[in-house]
């Protein structure tokens, strides 16, 4: 099989894809919504606003290469929403490749985007084909306001906070336990150094007469982003939910992971971080409230002789991410990435274009930058 439409959502069926779908819709974008289940992805098509006016068709597919190849083939470029990553993602990529599509995912895996960059870089960037986790708030919001950060000269040091209101879907549920299996990284002085499974940090919340507790969130993807950034040595991390409680119930599970569950074989170790998983968020969340799902992307860069502060307030981290994906993937099929290979959205699109998309939906307000020199 092979389609005429220029983007496959992959895994469209999930609450991400879901919006990822609808966004494509507002761009005019002509799409297949993909998935295992083609009956289970036409009923949540149906409940995408104004689908009725988009130009899509739904397939089932079964999850392994050859099959997914004969799917992408005719497409430019592939919305993948299938994780955890790190499990399904590899014959997602190969399939990409095989197929001469781009790839893009919503991943938050670091030990994914290490092993995607190792195995797959040079020979996407062979095909001039891009190869792009993350593209989802939690990172690509960050990564932007970070950018604007160093647009100031003379800083080396990214102290990154991603923070938003609501709760974890079920996918990524799924992913937040997956990574607790991984080791988890920041970068000191453009080296990798292993964050303490049990690491929890106490943050102020940027605007607010609190402090909230912040993890390493599986080290994120901005560390690998700026490994090989000139202008930085060093990125830390913090993210998580406003609630302390979930927060809370979080470090205490990470607890269990340590003591009863990574001693036991990596097969089973998967089995039973699914399960606990499934016992956090088993079922899809309501759809999100402007009013009450807010976000805050802080970054801290710093330098020997310089300090510079940048807040994006914003709301609906889920929209956002949707919101990403789709205009990343219309950028790809009117244009070349501004890089191939192995790439973040901020280095394959333009930090600022991407900050143009997301402020022109309403889902984040202008930069707030204060520079100190």
């Amino acid at each position: 099989m092979t389609t005429k439409k220029p983007v496959i959502v992959y895994g469209a069926s999930g609450y991400t894809g879901r919006l990822v779908c609808e966004y494509l819709r507002e761009l005019g974008l002509p799409f297949v919504a993909a998935g295992r289940d083609a009956a289970r992805v036409q009923a949540v098509m149906n409940t995408v606003p104004g689908i009725d006016s988009a130009d899509y068709e739904v397939v089932g597919v079964e999850h392994d290469v050859k099959a997914l190849t004969a799917l992408f083939k005719g497409a430019k470029v592939v919305c993948n929403m299938v994780g955890p990553f790190i499990k399904y993602g590899p014959d997602v990529v190969e399939a990409c490749l095989a197929a001469g599509c781009h790839y893009l995912d919503t991943t938050g895996e670091q030990d994914w985007l290490m092993d995607a960059k190792a195995r797959y870089s040079d020979a996407f960037a062979a095909k001039a084909l891009l190869l792009s986790p993350c593209v989802a708030h939690m990172y690509t919001t960050g990564e932007i306001a970070a950018n604007i950060a160093l647009e100031t000269p003379g800083l080396d040091t990214l102290d990154i906070l991603v923070l938003w209101k609501g709760f974890p879907t079920y996918a990524s549920t799924q992913t937040i336990f997956t990574i607790l299996k991984a080791k988890w990284y920041y970068l000191e002085q453009n080296k990798y150094v292993a964050w303490p499974i049990d690491a929890k940090i106490e943050v102020s919340v940027p605007g607010q007469h609190m402090t909230t507790l912040a993890l390493p969130w599986g080290g994120t993807s901005h560390p690998v982003w700026f490994k090989d950034d000139p202008r930085v040595s060093s990125c830390k991390v913090a993210g998580g939910v406003f609630a302390r409680e979930v927060m809370e119930g979080v470090v205490g599970m990470t607890k269990m992971v340590e003591t009863d569950i990574l001693p036991l074989p990596l097969a089973e170790q998967e089995v039973a971080l699914a399960n606990m998983a499934a016992t956090v968020q088993a079922s899809m969340p309501p759809r999100e409230n402007p009013r009450l799902n807010t976000t805050i992307d802080s970054v801290h860069a710093s330098g020997p002789l310089a300090r510079v502060h940048c807040i994006l307030h914003g709301n609906c981290n889920y929209k956002q991410t949707g919101l990403l994906q789709a205009f990343a993937a219309a950028s790809l099929v009117q244009q070349a990435p501004q890089r191939v290979g192995f790439a973040s959205a901020c280095q394959a699109f333009g930090y600022r274009s991407l900050l143009g998309a997301l402020r022109s939906f309403g889902l984040v307000m202008k930069p707030v930058l204060t520079v100190h020199d």
